[in-house]
């Protein structure tokens, strides 16, 4: 492969990750640089301007530094919902490939279940129960999505298992504790960081989702949801900018961590070749 297409393909590996940054940074520099903000009825729904470049929402607040802390939120609330989501998955997973039989079967089984439950109505119910608190929004979306997770690393860790150089380093002597850790254990543990970064994006959505249902949030809380929420009956009135710009930030993350997803897939394939 010639150097400008290795160059080409190091760039597009690169540069959903450099996107996220920009992201992460905004998230956190642009409230940080705006300081505590104070409600203006007063300049409520002032559309996009030199002094507020976002135009303001309805009570008045900078609508840039309003999506940055709402961004901010619902990035937090991701990220912690796909670790969760990521752990529970490979404990799971890992468990069910290491007993196998029966409770292998019976693990499987129960992810056949939880999938075909409708992840939406399931994180209704539960975020309805504690509404506006962040830990039910948490485990409703981590509870919904471990099945992937489990299944994935189970099935790279029963095909790592059974791989040739697997099979070769245990008939060079291999100890039971050097295969897991230089073969079984690399296998799963690239797949899993694979898993965490693509469950991140459905997080966003499940969360935005929720608070803009009304059952996620509570309003006082600025998220993307919670804004999006806001905003449709400030749309009514002519002010496009109050849900144009809170999601043109969520469909950008979104985008970005599926990208960044993607790339890390390709990246972290399971190791083929050294037996030691």
């Amino acid at each position: 492969m010639s150097t400008p297409t290795l160059q080409r393909v190091r760039s597009g590996l690169t540069w959903p990750w450099i996107v996220l940054g920009v992201i992460a940074v905004a998230a956190v520099g642009i409230p940080w640089v705006a300081g505590e903000q104070v409600a203006d009825f007063s300049a409520a729904l002032a559309p996009p301007s030199t002094e507020h470049p976002a135009g303001t929402d309805h009570s008045g607040y900078d609508l840039l530094t309003r999506t940055a802390e709402g961004l901010q939120m619902s990035l937090l609330i991701a990220v912690v919902c796909a670790i969760a989501a990521t752990v529970l998955g490979v404990v799971i997973g890992v468990a069910a490939a290491l007993v196998g039989g029966w409770p292998d079967a019976v693990v499987m089984r129960l992810v056949d279940g939880v999938n075909a439950l409708p992840h939406l109505v399931v994180g209704i119910v539960i975020a309805a129960m504690w509404r506006g608190a962040p830990l039910a929004i948490i485990a409703s979306i981590a509870l919904t999505h471990w099945p992937a997770v489990a299944r994935v690393v189970r099935a790279e860790l029963l095909a790592v298992a059974e791989a040739g150089w697997v099979e070769t380093a245990r008939l060079a002597g291999a100890s039971r504790w050097f295969v897991a850790r230089h073969h079984l254990l690399p296998a799963v543990t690239a797949q899993a960081l694979v898993a965490m970064v693509v469950l991140l994006p459905h997080a966003v959505w499940h969360e935005s989702t929720l608070s803009f249902l009304g059952v996620g949030l509570s309003p006082d809380r600025a998220s993307l949801g919670t804004l999006l929420s806001e905003a449709r009956g400030d749309v009514l009135t002519g002010a496009w900018w109050t849900l144009a710009v809170p999601a043109a930030a969520l469909v950008a993350t979104a985008l970005a961590f599926a990208m960044a997803g993607a790339t890390l897939r390709s990246r972290n394939r399971p190791p083929t070749g050294a037996v030691w």
